[in-house]
Order: structure tokens, then sequence, then C-alpha cells
């Protein structure tokens, strides 16, 4: 099962929809997303897609009620407080906006670890645990929307960067 992974979308509703776009391509049958979607007119891109979202708040999140509100109206689409557990594809995984909230033993105690906050793409192994952050799909800071996929089977990642010219339209 393929899955993909955002973080740190802050309303760049272009650059959401064209990675939805490559990670649908790809295969991927649902997204989780690491925080820090800011308004709830980011969802119109996984609206649009009928595409399946899970996914924690962030610290930037400034209008929570709505985007609850926004998400149980879309196709598929849960909020829940940061840090949340839960299986999927017979893996344990924890999202979480900053990884820094959680204690070491939490994030040993899951197989596939998702965090956002930083804007920085990094995936790292604490003994069989995979520890990902998608980077930011806004490009706001370092000027590349990012995402990624992951193989929830092989536990294997593959990381998207978009070119201006794949989104700015």
């Amino acid at each position: 099962m393929r899955i993909g992974l955002m973080a740190d979308s802050h309303d760049r509703v272009p650059a959401v929809a064209v990675l939805l776009d490559q990670m649908i391509a790809a295969g991927v049958g649902m997204i989780l997303h690491a925080g820090d979607y800011c308004s709830p007119f980011v969802f119109k891109p996984f609206e649009e897609r009928h595409i399946s979202l899970a996914g924690v708040f962030g610290r930037n999140d400034g209008d929570p009620e709505g985007l609850v509100s926004r998400a149980q109206a879309a196709f598929g689409t849960e909020l829940f407080e940061s840090p949340h557990s839960f299986e999927l594809g017979g893996q344990r995984i924890l999202l979480v906006h900053d990884i820094g909230d959680v204690l070491q033993r939490s994030i040993e105690a899951h197989a596939i670890v998702v965090h956002g906050a930083t804007h920085q793409q990094e995936l790292k192994s604490r003994g069989d645990t995979v520890i990902v952050n998608p980077g930011e799909a806004c490009g706001w800071l370092f000027g590349a929307p990012q995402g990624a996929i992951i193989d929830l089977d092989s536990r294997h990642v593959d990381f998207l960067s978009l070119d201006a010219a794949d989104w700015r339209r």
C-alpha cells in the first residue's frame, strides 16, 4: 500500500494540488498530513480528487473549528490532535506535527513516524522505526513544494520536489 505524506501546506493550494496529482499518478491511495494546513480552503484539492486524508493539527492552524467543519464535509478526511497513533496496512504509525513533542519511547513504539514543523525533508531511523518528514508542501521557506510517498509494506520512501514550472499557473 502506497501512502502520500505531506506537512506544512500553509494555504498554498496550487502546490498542494500538483503534489496530489503526482502522488495519485504514483498509485497513492490516501494522504497522511502532519499539520499546518492554516485555512480550511486548503482541503479543496483533496475534495476535488476524492482522496482520503488523515491528519493532525499543527501550530499554525488558526481556525481548528473551520478545519474540522470543512474536513467533515470533505471526502474521507479526518483530523486529530497531534500526536495521533493508529494502525494502517499492518503498520503502527505515529503522526505528529513536531517530533520534539513526543518521547523517545513513543517514537520507538511505532514502525513509522511522520512529522513536519521543520519544513525540511528528512528520512532517518531509530532501531526499527522509520522517521519521515516529507518537507514543506507550501514551498514558502525553501522554494520548492515537497512531499513524500511511503510504501507501507517495504517502508521505502520516495521524496517529491516540485519545480516552479510544475505548479505555478
